[in-house]
């Protein structure tokens, strides 16, 4: 018999089988402060069965093969035959198959929609991120395909329908659909004014032949895409599907899978397309204003994507710190980690904070709503996913060596972070609308000042922040340079008057303080030791 030379002690156990949503006081109280009264036990129950699912060992489990086997494209099959097929894990359709029955691609036909849609993309995405992906780019076609009355009336209920099938088959086959996005192309990226993919019209109308290419098309083997295309009139949107109504392939040549720092469940495809057949949505020239419809949502998911990172990370490291004891009592009670405890946590609550008061923005369809959520959209697209990489790392050195280690899930936590940030316009791009739109939409900066203005007066460092942001909106002086700093100045400050209404005060003056009043350091862990940090730390704990 082998010799026993120690026995393992102070070791966390691990966080699973929990309920990743009744565990997240910021969350649930997001969900009550903005869910209509009708619609609220409704939404608990739905989000309570995704936080438990979430938060369970098996789904745990699918999330860790999913990224362990990544998807592997097959081009051919043995007789040489052309078929441009991805497999995935089985791990990958379970996750799927269980967020589209929980109505994640569904938030245009309920009431409260968009919140319930957030909440439960932000459970969920915790369990795995990759296969977010299809979800939302599903999520967000429905508007882009209402400037079609008729493509909206065909396809609008098969994305929000609530089964998944995975095989490619004809659309009028399959009861539930999912759609992607195939914008940037090689010589252009960001700028699509350059797309060189051509469209040409044929005898019956509104269909066209595509020729061109698709730098980065994700989740290749959805239903179909939305692709934007050089029309006779201009640059043009269009609905390409990958099966024919007669049940043959489309032509969509998948060169090559994208081998990504993360996001590894999910395919990243190189796409061909020849003489490849599709349908315009919407005028010949428009394209840009269709599509749009769709960006627009996908990056409220991008916001609601990395806060749910930051706060699995966060919770990963309040957990770790509770169960392991260090220097003579548990490490959570250390003054030095309990201020980088709390710290993260004020990063996470402020995104979470933020991520749902924009989709209850969407949900409300006033057009005062409308306007604060063109500006503030690309604003906390900017700020938010930009925080997540830095927390998800901070979070993993609370672990030490054990988080840097692949079991312990932060590693592939900190491969996701930056994503978001870089998908559906990096920084730069999310500066530049946050400038148009208050160059061009006067309604749209008077009701973001009208929201921040409805916590004036219950914090100095607030009201302070806010008064430097109007002198830096009235200096035009080099402002496409400053746009960064305009911009990060812009979702604080929101950040800021949310959490004074809504937090309790001692999350809303360790925030304003920090983030607002200016005493914090370079790296987190450097809040004011006269805060209330214990009680932040307790609010973000996942399990007592």
């Amino acid at each position: 018999m082998a010799a026993s030379t120690h026995t393992v002690t102070n070791q966390p156990p691990p966080l699973v089988g929990y309920d990743v949503y009744a565990a997240d006081q910021a969350l649930t109280e997001a969900v009550e402060r903005h869910v209509v009264p009708e619609a609220l036990d409704e939404a608990r129950a739905e989000l309570t069965e995704l936080g438990r699912a979430s938060g369970s060992a098996q789904v745990q489990r699918w999330g860790a093969q999913a990224n362990e086997h990544p998807p592997r494209l097959h081009t051919h099959d043995r007789y040489g035959n052309r078929i441009d097929e991805v497999e995935f894990h089985p791990a990958w359709h379970r996750l799927l198959g269980h967020a589209v029955s929980a109505g994640l691609t569904d938030a245009w036909s309920r009431p409260s929609g968009h919140v319930r849609r957030a909440a439960g993309f932000f459970v969920w995405t915790q369990a795995e991120a990759g296969h977010g992906c299809p979800l939302s780019m599903t999520h967000a076609a429905v508007p882009a395909l209402r400037t079609d009355p008729e493509l909206a009336a065909r396809f609008e209920p098969r994305l929000t329908s609530r089964t998944y099938t995975a095989a490619l088959l004809p659309p009028e086959a399959k009861a539930g659909q999912l759609l992607g996005m195939g914008m940037t192309e090689k010589q252009g990226g960001s700028d699509v004014r350059t797309n060189t993919t051509s469209a040409r019209a044929l005898d019956a109308s509104g269909e066209y032949l595509l020729t061109g290419h698709k730098w980065f098309c994700s989740a290749p083997m959805s239903d179909g895409f939305l692709v934007l295309a050089q029309a006779p009139g201009g640059l043009t949107c269009f609905l390409l599907p990958r099966v024919l109504e007669d049940g043959t392939r489309n032509t969509f040549r998948i060169q090559r899978l994208k081998d990504k720092l993360g996001n590894r469940s999910n395919a990243s495809a190189e796409v061909e397309f020849a003489d490849t057949w599709a349908r315009r949505v919407g005028e010949e020239g428009r394209g840009l204003r269709a599509i749009l419809e769709m960006v627009a949502a996908t990056r409220l998911d991008c916001v609601v994507g990395s806060a749910a990172l930051m706060r699995q990370s966060v919770a990963q490291a309040i957990h770790h710190c509770s169960h392991r004891g260090a220097f003579g009592g548990p490490l959570v009670d250390k003054p030095l980690m309990r201020n980088v405890l709390a710290d993260l946590a004020l990063e996470s609550e402020a995104a979470t904070a933020l991520a749902l008061r924009l989709a209850a923005a969407v949900d409300s369809g006033t057009e005062e709503e409308r306007a604060f959520a063109r500006l503030a959209v690309p604003a906390a697209k900017y700020w938010v996913t930009k925080r997540c990489t830095p927390v998800v790392a901070e979070a993993l050195e609370c672990l030490g060596g054990n988080g840097y280690v692949e079991e312990s899930g932060l590693p592939r936590l900190l491969r996701e972070s930056p994503l978001n940030s870089i998908w559906e316009g990096a920084g730069n791009i999310q500066a530049l609308d946050v400038l148009r739109v208050l160059q061009r939409e006067p309604l749209a900066l008077n009701a973001f000042l009208q929201e921040v203005g409805k916590a004036r007066g219950a914090d100095h460092r607030l009201d302070r922040a806010i008064r430097d942001l109007l002198t830096d909106l009235a200096d035009l002086e080099g402002i496409e340079a400053r746009a960064r700093r305009v911009t990060e100045r812009m979702a604080t400050v929101l950040q800021g008057s949310l959490l004074v209404r809504w937090a309790p005060s001692e999350v809303a003056d360790a925030f304003c303080a920090s983030r607002l009043g200016g005493d914090w350091g370079a790296a987190f862990g450097t809040l004011p030791h006269t805060m209330a940090l214990g009680a932040v730390v307790d609010r973000a704990r996942a399990v007592e």
